[in-house]
Order: structure tokens, then C-alpha cells, then sequence
């Protein structure tokens, strides 16, 4: 079964042209192709965080430990981070940190140990088990990814990505003063 599902089948959500004439009638201002692209963007966003949820549930786990397993492997080898940093790193409070990574300790997604160096400090690494579950979400997502961006050639994927990463820099970047 194709993770990708034909819009008639997405439910009762208006197609975005339709969404978009109600807009311009109760805000005859609005520009229709800014509304177009916007809430194109704000669907597919919206679509893809639901694929990739059916995918982390197939493999048993929740989108906050994959997170967690992604901070651990962007660390790089030996994928061990402080629970303070990791907690800083997901904008999380120390006391929502510690109670994932307990979880994630039962499930055998991370371990949880004193830092030999200083007995004082604790150490939360990726275990073969949670690695292997973070290897394979991105298995499955590359075959998503690939299948979502079947029908843009490769030189338009280029172009597209470069627009985004403006519209990205647009949101993220402080405004000039």
C-alpha cells in the first residue's frame, strides 16, 4: 500500500483552489497565489508528519524518542550526549527530558550511565537496538521522500529547495533593523 493517497481519499478537507476562493470572498485583499503556495506547504507539512507518524508506530516508536534518537546520532560516534544537552537541544525541560529518556531506557532505545571521568555527570547513548530503529525510519522515509518527489525532475528539486531554504532563512532569520 503507497503511503501517498489521492486527494479524494485524504477526507472531507477542502481542495486548497476551494479553500483559497473563500478566502478571496471573505478577504477580497488576499493575494490567491500567495494563499496557493502557503496553504499548499501548510498541507504537504501537515501529510508528511502523518506518513512519517504511521512509520515510527510500525517500528514501536513515538516521534519524541525518534527525536531524541536523531540528537544522539547527530552528535556523531560514540552518539552519547548529557541529558542537560539533550534537553537544550530538543527545547525541552530537564524534567521532560528525564522522563523520555526513562522510557526510552525500558525500551532499550538509549542507556543511561555514570561518566566514568566525573561520577557526578550522566551519559545517555544510543543502543544498537535504538540505532537500529533510527537506521530504518530513515530507510522507510527515504522511500517515502522518494515516492512524495517522484514527479519533480532533478533539476527542479534543486530549484525548489533553493526556494524553500529562502522561505526557511525568511521565517528563521532575524529581521534587519
Amino acid at each position: 500500500m503507497s503511503a501517498l493517497r489521492p486527494a479524494q481519499e485524504a477526507g472531507s478537507e477542502l481542495a486548497i483552489a476551494e479553500q483559497v476562493a473563500i478566502y478571496q470572498r471573505e478577504f477580497p485583499t488576499v493575494d490567491p497565489q500567495v494563499e496557493t503556495i502557503v496553504s499548499t506547504l501548510s498541507r504537504v507539512s501537515r501529510r508528511m508528519a502523518v506518513a512519517y507518524g504511521r512509520q515510527l508506530t510500525v517500528l514501536g516508536i513515538t516521534s519524541a524518542e525518534w527525536e531524541v534518537l536523531k540528537a544522539l546520532v547527530v552528535s556523531g560516534s560514540p552518539y552519547r550526549l548529557g541529558p542537560g544537552e539533550l534537553a537544550k537541544r530538543l527545547g525541552l525541560t530537564p524534567a521532560a527530558m528525564t522522563h523520555r529518556i526513562d522510557r526510552m531506557v525500558a525500551e532499550d532505545l538509549v542507556t543511561r550511565e555514570r561518566d566514568e571521568a566525573n561520577r557526578v555527570r550522566v551519559i545517555i547513548e544510543l543502543t544498537e537496538n535504538g540505532r537500529d530503529k533510527w537506521l530504518e525510519s530513515m530507510r522507510m522515509a527515504a522511500v517515502f521522500e522518494e515516492e512524495l518527489l517522484q514527479d519533480i525532475a532533478g533539476s527542479e528539486r534543486t530549484e525548489l529547495s533553493a526556494m524553500l531554504g529562502r522561505m526557511l532563512r525568511r521565517i528563521e532569520e532575524p529581521p534587519a533593523p
